[in-house]
């Protein structure tokens, strides 16, 4: 088939490593001049690091990426933990924190390696019958588009909901005098309207000496404009004062300027496929990062497209897609919903709930192991209909 796809993020690259590895044609539309990752560190699940395996960068994901074996977080000013999630004792069932470039770099050069063709400076703006249309031009017909263009997708017509809550993001060295586990991700909250956070991103590629953490704040959107203007090393004293140990992060930052802010919606597609155009990653669903599974979604549709395409044509192939993702999307969609109000929201009363009830409770089996479940993204089948059974843990 000749296929175009629309954005060249982790949803898209993957997507173009497999369908153009299966022979298709395949070409990669983005909006950049040189293309560029948007963001900073993630974690990639079990689920997406199979994925990656499949595509064939698993191996040097791991080994420029940081191993890790638990979530951790507590309250400021209690100091009670809530939150102590860990990854079980199976090695290959670990997260990977890794920097959005290290990832992009490595997706990047496995599409190219396998045959797919880049074409930058192309914003999409819509589609025309099955060309993209990027202001004023069109390109050739496809036989399909993939519409990977993220959040917002000109192409999808999802409608989300906005969440209150965002996140500022700032990627520092990791500091020698730190006193986190380098294998953990560690977060602080002071009930649920602010979140500090700290994760292992391995390093870069060309400097894989150099190991990273990806630090964030999490505060209202609507309160953003009103911290970009507060007095940077007031903030800074106040975000110690509740956390010492985000102290020697903080050491690397100068100003707001080293943040970038991100904001999210929440929202699915009912059915993420139309005439001819399929929708997937962010422009198919989107919640929070809380459960940290975006990235893994956006991997684990990459992979369900690429089976749907080698087992059936035209339609049938989109709807089996769509299926085969239907109950993982709509519990891990559900679950984001349920959790993120208890770590991100105005509420008194959530984070009371969490901190003596939520928390005692997992604690007390069997739930550790369903959490375990739940970070490594498969709490539920990812994609059973396109599984074979020989294949299924």
């Amino acid at each position: 088939m000749k296929i175009g796809i629309a954005g060249a993020g982790i949803g898209g690259l993957a997507a173009a490593a497999l369908l153009a590895r299966d022979g298709h044609s395949v070409a990669v539309f983005d909006q950049f001049d040189a293309p560029q990752p948007v963001g900073s560190g993630l974690v990639i699940q079990p689920v997406g690091l199979s994925v990656l395996d499949r595509i064939g960068v698993g191996d040097k994901a791991r080994r420029l990426g940081a191993r890790i074996s638990s979530m951790f977080g507590h309250e400021a000013e209690s100091h009670r933990v809530v939150l102590s999630v860990s990854y079980g004792s199976a090695p290959d069932r670990k997260g990977l924190g890794i920097h959005r470039a290290t990832l992009f770099s490595l997706l990047l050069d496995a599409a190219q390696d396998a045959g797919a063709r880049l074409v930058p400076s192309r914003r999409v703006l819509g589609r025309k019958g099955q060309s993209l249309r990027f202001g004023d031009r069109l390109s050739d017909p496809f036989d399909l588009i993939v519409d990977a263009c993220g959040a917002g997708s000109p192409l999808s017509p999802l409608v989300s909901r906005p969440l209150p809550y965002g996140a500022v993001w700032a990627t520092v060295p990791w500091p020698e005098d730190s006193p986190l586990p380098k294998d953990r991700l560690t977060q602080c909250y002071r009930r649920a309207d602010r979140m500090f956070g700290v994760l292992p991103v391995g390093a870069m590629p060309d400097q894989p000496g150099q190991k990273l953490a990806a630090i964030f704040y999490s505060l209202p959107v609507s309160g953003f404009e009103d911290w970009a203007r507060t007095d940077f090393a007031h903030w800074r004293q106040q975000a110690i004062g509740l956390w010492p140990d985000f102290a020697p992060f903080l050491g690397w930052v100068a100003n707001h300027d080293a943040f970038t802010f991100a904001s999210y919606t929440h929202g699915s597609l009912a059915k993420p496929y139309g005439d001819r155009i399929v929708h997937i990653g962010d422009a198919a669903h989107r919640a929070s990062p809380q459960l940290g599974q975006g990235a893994n979604m956006a991997l684990l549709d990459a992979l369900a497209l690429q089976r749907a395409l080698t087992m059936a044509e035209g339609e049938e192939a989109l709807r089996l897609y769509a299926g085969a993702r239907r109950w993982h999307v709509a519990t891990y969609q559900a679950l984001s919903a349920s959790f993120t109000p208890q770590y991100q929201s105005d509420s008194r009363v959530l984070p009371m709930v969490r901190d003596h009830l939520l928390a005692p409770l997992s604690r007390i089996w069997p739930v550790p192991k369903v959490l375990t479940r739940l970070v490594c993204g498969d709490l539920v089948p990812p994609m059973p209909a396109l599984t074979p059974v020989a294949r299924e843990r």
